[in-house]
């Protein structure tokens, strides 16, 4: 009789639960609006603290802050924008900047009305707040904070001209004693890594008492560095916090704009203090037309023997012409028998001549001149990065218009060249990228060629010595001495694969990953596949560090880079790596523990994990943890193998409230080409075994190493969120896809259909109801996969490629290049041209099928997309409508790729739902499919749907 009564109680239980998770309510897009979750965090030096900013999508937040260990937390209202938290070094103290409440922010929209940041300061040992007002920046003193330096905004009287001053008062806050000082009319400060000197310029009225000063900050003495008529910028101190340089510029009358000087600081003593001021022009060696760019930093070597910092053109004024003077005429009476003179006109003057407003495209320009124009600021202001020897005052310029790319290596003993003038033109058309390497000496200016015609550049890496650099080449990484020019093959004698077995593009032998260089420049650290391998410069000595991880499918996927200022992996401290397992999609972090040789599993589940994070001065480890129903939460541990780690926050706490998704299946299947894939297929709310549901396919590529990932319910730029659909009882299915070269489209159907197939055969999947969307090359994969089979009842493309031969030459408007490139080597994967390949690109384009499309179409494809032409969405849309096809397009004017504004992004989000809705589920038809909207209803219309989908606050 007890056991009965239990099953009883039990069931009884079981209905209750149900009928409880029965009664929340779906996740509506009105919702989303006030869904609250958490972003940005920081954590202190001694990591006793942690701090986040949490609230709404849209509305007013808080920051945060609590022991990481304990319960002791504080709280505070921060406004509407997600600023984020500084501590000081000590760990005393918190600041963090307070914005203008939500309802503030819209109503000073209305009137153009200013709004200013408050700055809040928390003294953390006693929650004592001292408040700011007005302020633009802060910072806290370096690494032994005494002070807090707080920049005010700038009055609404100030002029705001181009070359009126930008100073304002900054206030130096003791934090012990609370007396502050005030500089005025400050332009920039910066402490130094102890942070006992405050470098500072001022920009003033009239540019008087204009300059560059040092403050020492124990005994407050100021001294002025320079001083002239004259704005200074950019102020960079070394590493060590003993040396700065930055900018001055000068008006010249030669020129148009500012002609900047480059000024170095160092051997700081007072008045004592070094000073070097270098502005190229008085140079006889320095480029005639340029001058020091003012878009480049300049910054000291580690001797403090050279300052580096970038070249460009500068612009001359132009030269006035004297105008002609009228010819006087003779005084007195004419001569009656003189020849009248004819009529002199005058010449027309320069700038009045009409020209011509045209654009010449020569096929031998290296980039299209729709890339020029498009990249036209960016060529002007192309920053030629050069070096100036202190001692022996020689300039050097490192880099030219052939070699336009110039990295200084550690140690600035040489930098590194990249020369790829010569394959530009070819490499814009097809793609493959090539380039000559040079080996730059920084003390004589001598450079070598490295490499000829390198692939993808090789992936150079350089050691921390800078005297050493790993490269690949055809499938092998090898180490080179930049001092004896000697080659080492890393990898050609390990029994592993470094081509990087998943890369599907037309590149050759693609390289799996380098994580560089340990911190003594003895070992390069490469991975192949799976496992990482410790390799000596010389090649001779190779560990694994993951011991035969590919049996298990497991694999290094990186670094997690937890130390302050580190140059390459210091192997005698203690080593992290992020894990995941390709097969299963477990991950984790592996623990390499200070001088040993092994990688140890630390733990790998059905979670995904954040950044790994370490108290600069202390044991706390701090991560982040979530998975497809639980929305990342931080935890923290003060072991190094991250064990007894504690919960240091919760998230989206409204979820609770909602209906949520039921779980997660992985499913392998076999695509028709034969290769074995997986999907994931993601259950709807109160999912019920034995029960079908209406599933949306959402593709792109290799979707499913995201099996746990959360997804944080927004408005998308592209209208689908994974969350809200799953909340409103929809399945969502994610397959991988594989690709066979000049076959995109046919490779995304022999991928997807049977992933559909096989997930409907798990009974989850109504077969009568199942709808496809992808964006972009998702977009274009869903316009050609209803093309070639009707197993789904709708579907929706967002700025879809519809037409590959058309889309072939078309411009890729965001960067002004071909799409040429993208096709033969990137996404496209359709090579070579179509005059050579017809029969590919018309068997993978959309619109050459348009005449089998059987699957309801909602299309979204924006006028200014910059990505796939307009005329992609334009022709397929007008080939469907000519055809009778039920097809409706939605174009947001103005934006481009992705839907920026958040009302367009709202819009799209519910008519998305809307349509799904209609299609899969038998709810209404929504008017603007089932009849359109006219031009003249339009306004109405729209102002109707704004009243209904307004979000309640």
């Amino acid at each position: 009789m007890k056991k009965l009564n239990f099953v009883l109680l039990m069931l009884v239980a079981a209905f209750a639960q149900n009928a409880l998770a029965q009664q929340k309510p779906a996740l509506a897009w009105k919702d989303v609006s006030k869904w609250s979750y958490n972003r940005g965090s920081a954590l202190s030096a001694d990591g006793q603290w942690f701090a986040w900013s949490s609230g709404p999508t849209e509305g007013d937040l808080k920051m945060t802050i609590r022991k990481t260990m304990d319960t002791l937390h504080y709280t505070y209202p921060i406004g509407a924008t997600p600023n984020s938290l500084t501590f000081s070094k000590d760990s005393k103290y918190a600041a963090f900047k307070i914005s203008a409440k939500d309802a503030e922010v819209k109503a000073a929209r209305k009137t153009n009305k200013p709004l200013y940041d408050k700055l809040t300061l928390v003294s953390l040992a006693d929650k004592k707040e001292t408040s700011f007002d007005r302020v633009r920046t802060f910072s806290f003193s370096g690494d032994s904070p005494s002070w807090i330096a707080i920049q005010f905004a700038a009055l609404e009287t100030a002029p705001k001209g181009k070359d009126d001053a930008k100073g304002t008062d900054v206030l130096l806050y003791n934090l012990a004693t609370k007396k502050s000082f005030n500089l005025g009319n400050v332009g920039e400060y910066a402490f130094n890594k102890v942070g006992d000197k405050l470098a500072y310029t001022v920009d003033a009225n009239g540019q008087n008492g204009n300059g560059v000063f040092i403050r020492d900050m124990k005994t407050g003495l100021t001294t002025a560095l320079d001083n002239d008529k004259a704005s200074y910028k950019s102020i960079n101190w070394n590493e060590d916090g003993t040396a700065f340089a930055l900018l001055k510029a000068n008006k010249n009358e030669k020129y148009k704009d500012d002609v900047y000087s480059i000024i170095g600081i160092n051997k700081i003593n007072g008045d004592l203090t070094a000073k070097v001021i270098y502005n190229g022009i008085d140079d006889s060696t320095f480029p005639k037309g340029m001058g020091i760019n003012t878009n480049a930093g300049p910054y000291w070597s580690d001797d403090q023997s050279t300052l580096f910092f970038g070249i460009n053109t500068l612009d001359k004024k132009d030269e006035k012409k004297e105008e002609k003077k009228d010819e006087k005429k003779p005084e007195g009476k004419a001569d009656s028998t003189a020849k009248a003179k004819p009529e002199v006109k005058p010449e027309p003057k320069k700038e009045d001549i009409e020209k011509p407003d045209m654009i010449i495209w020569n096929w031998q320009d290296k980039r299209l001149q729709s890339a020029q124009q498009t990249q036209e600021m960016r060529d002007k202001n192309f920053s030629y990065t050069s070096a100036y020897r202190v001692a022996d005052k020689k300039f050097t310029q490192l880099a030219d218009s052939n070699m336009r790319t110039v990295m200084v290596a550690p140690q600035q003993l040489y930098a590194v060249g990249y020369d790829n003038s010569k394959y530009e033109l070819m490499g814009n058309l097809d793609g493959q990228s090539y380039t000559d390497i040079y080996l730059i000496d920084l003390k004589t200016g001598a450079k070598k060629r490295l490499f000829e015609k390198l692939y993808n550049g090789g992936r150079l890496s350089v050691a921390p010595n800078g005297k050493l650099a790993s490269y690949y080449n055809d499938g092998v990484f090898y180490s080179i001495d930049f001092e004896t020019g000697k080659t080492a093959n890393l990898t050609g004698n390990i029994k592993a694969s470094f081509i990087d077995e998943l890369d599907d593009h037309n590149v050759s032998k693609p390289a799996t990953q380098s994580l560089g260089w340990s911190s003594d420049s003895k070992y390069a650290l490469i991975k192949d596949n799976y496992d990482l391998w410790k390799i000596s410069a010389d090649g001779k000595n190779v560990v694994a560090l993951s011991d035969n991880w590919k049996a298990k499918k497991s694999e290094v996927m990186g670094r997690m880079r937890i130390y302050t200022d580190e140059k390459g992996t210091d192997l005698s401290k203690d080593q992290y790596f992020s894990v995941f397992n390709a097969k299963d999609k477990k991950a984790g972090y592996g623990y390499l523990p200070a001088g040993k040789n092994k990688i140890e599993i630390l733990f790998m589940d059905d979670n995904s994990y954040g950044a790994l994070a370490k108290a600069e001065n202390g044991k706390t480890f701090v991560y982040t943890k979530s998975n497809f129903e639980q929305s990342p939460i931080a935890f923290a541990s003060n072991a190094n193998n991250l064990s007894g780690a504690k919960q240091v926050n919760t998230n989206t706490p409204d979820q609770a409230k909602y209906a949520w998704t039921s779980g997660v299946k992985l499913i392998d299947y076999v695509s028709s080409n034969g290769d074995s894939l997986q999907a994931a297929l993601y259950l709807p709310v109160n999912y019920v075994a034995g029960k079908s549901y209406p599933t949306i396919t959402y593709i792109y590529e290799r979707l499913t190493d995201g099996l746990n990932n959360y997804a944080m319910p927004s408005f998308p730029g592209g209208g689908f969120n994974k969350a809200v659909y799953l909340s409103n009882g929809y399945a969502v299915l994610e397959p991988d896809i594989k690709y066979k070269l000049n076959d995109p489209g046919m490779s995304a159907v022999a991928c997807v259909v049977p992933a559909v197939k096989a997930a409907i055969a798990t009974g989850i999947v109504d077969a009568k109801n199942v709808a496809i969307h992808g964006h972009s090359w998702g977009g274009y994969q869903t316009s050609f996969l209803i093309t070639q089979t009707n197993i789904f009842k709708a579907a929706a493309a967002g700025a879809p490629l519809t037409n590959m031969i058309s889309m072939y030459s078309l411009i890729y408007w965001n960067s002004g290049g071909t799409n040429q490139a993208i096709f033969e080597a990137s996404q496209g994967r359709l090579t070579p041209g179509y005059w050579d390949n017809w029969d590919a690109f018309t068997r993978n384009s959309p619109i050459y099928h348009i005449k089998k499309v059987q699957t309801p179409l909602l299309l979204l494809h924006n006028d200014k997309d910059g990505a796939v032409d307009f005329t992609q969405g334009i022709e397929y849309y007008n080939g469907l409508r000519r055809l009778n096809k039920p097809v409706v397009m939605i174009t947001y004017r103005g934006e481009n790729h992705g839907i920026a504004k958040l009302p367009n992004r709202k819009d799209y989000a519910v008519r998305m739902l809307e349509y799904f809705d209609y299609m899969l589920k038998g709810k209404p038809a929504p008017e603007w499919w089932s009849k359109g909207v006219s031009r003249l209803d339009m306004e109405k219309h729209l102002e109707a749907r704004a009243f209904e989908e307004a979000p309640q606050n």
